[in-house]
């Protein structure tokens, strides 16, 4: 399948598209975060996955103003880890991203719930939030984060906005969590994908070693691809200029479906994540 940087993906029930390759900033310093999204911007990439649990929003936002490229081209998501006490400290909480990111008249293309750890009520207060911050036009567009499928469907009986437009989830070939991407995927939700290079810790595996040999490209370019091909968002993250730009050249190859089958021969299911498997019952 032929593939560019400019692709976007639908999003469910909704009029908004979301690019199909992303750039995260988990873990990029604040006083390296605008050098690396600009960078990621002057490179081809035009979205960006921040949190406010990262602490660069506004940084984020510094590097969209300095870019000089037209805010409606570029997607930025943030995420809110946990309720504030109430709906309204939430809504406030939510509000506080938006700022920091496109001042006090911006909105958001996306902002997921980061976790599903503080409970059904917690869960609840977090998405009817983010539901008033989208009928006030804030945030285009809502999801969830390392969430089963028992997160989900809980979300049924109060959901103004079902399903969630994205879920957003550990995935690369050591962890594919089939379950709930079969379902995300039955639902048209969109399935990103975070620590899709799996932080480099699988850079020597032989199997992904020499289906890089084969292509004449790194073993990052491979897992990247490969998110591609099966359909998820990658999120690749790096705060080295020559990674970032290398990461986003991956559209000049096609995994064929026998390496496909290879990578896709390596999961090992929940123990296969670095971060968190989801609990899908």
């Amino acid at each position: 399948m032929s593939y560019t940087i400019t692709d976007r993906l639908p999003l469910p029930n909704s009029a908004g598209r979301i690019p199909r390759l992303g750039f995260g900033v988990y873990r990029s310093p604040a006083s390296q975060c605008v050098q690396s999204v600009l960078k990621a911007l002057q490179a081809g990439y035009r979205h960006i996955d921040t949190a406010q649990f990262y602490g660069n929003e506004s940084e984020v936002g510094e590097a969209l103003r300095a870019s000089g490229i037209p805010r409606d081209e570029i997607f930025v998501t943030t995420k809110i880890l946990s309720p504030a006490g109430s709906p309204e400290q939430t809504y406030e909480k939510l509000l506080a991203s938006v700022e920091k990111i496109g001042g006090s008249d911006g909105y958001v293309d996306l902002f997921l719930i980061h976790s599903p750890k503080s409970g059904p009520a917690g869960r609840k207060e977090l998405w009817q939030a983010l539901e008033k911050l989208q009928a006030e036009g804030k945030a285009k567009a809502i999801g969830v984060s390392n969430y089963g499928v028992q997160h989900i469907e809980e979300m049924k009986p109060y959901a103004k906005v079902w399903p969630p437009h994205v879920n957003q989830i550990e995935l690369h070939p050591w962890c594919q969590q089939r379950t709930i991407d079969a379902y995300c995927k039955q639902h048209g939700i969109v399935v990103e994908a975070y620590s899709p290079i799996v932080r480099n810790y699988k850079a020597n595996d032989p199997t992904l070693v020499e289906v890089a040999m084969k292509y004449n490209v790194s073993t990052q370019q491979i897992l990247i691809r490969y998110a591609l091909q099966k359909g998820w968002v990658p999120l690749p993250k790096t705060d080295n200029p020559d990674r970032i730009v290398a990461n986003a050249d991956i559209f000049g190859f096609d995994l064929k479906a026998e390496d496909m089958d290879a990578l896709d021969s390596l999961d090992q299911g929940d123990a296969g994540a670095i971060v968190e498997a989801v609990a899908n019952e």
